[in-house]
């Protein structure tokens, strides 16, 4: 089953993540389907906090992806922001 979830990069205590497409059997850091954007919660200044491909997330939506809780948040703030 394919979901769409948030992969951790980033540095201790400088959190950063991906936005991606992979199966839910895999681990976070495996082999991904494909990636749709990020999430950077320790934005400053004029740094751009979240992108997400809109119209690549509601088409893996339609082919039966489940997004995660805190994904189906983002999606929703950028689909306001937009």
């Amino acid at each position: 089953m394919l979901t769409i979830r948030l992969a951790r990069g980033g540095a201790k205590k400088r959190p950063y993540y991906r936005i991606f497409v992979g199966d839910s059997r895999r681990a976070t850091t495996g082999k991904n389907v494909e990636q749709l954007g990020f999430f950077n919660p320790m934005a400053t200044g004029e740094e751009e906090t979240l992108r997400i491909d809109l119209e690549r997330a509601q088409y893996w939506v339609e082919k039966g992806a489940k997004p995660s809780d805190r994904v189906a948040k983002l999606l929703k703030q950028a689909a306001k922001a937009a």
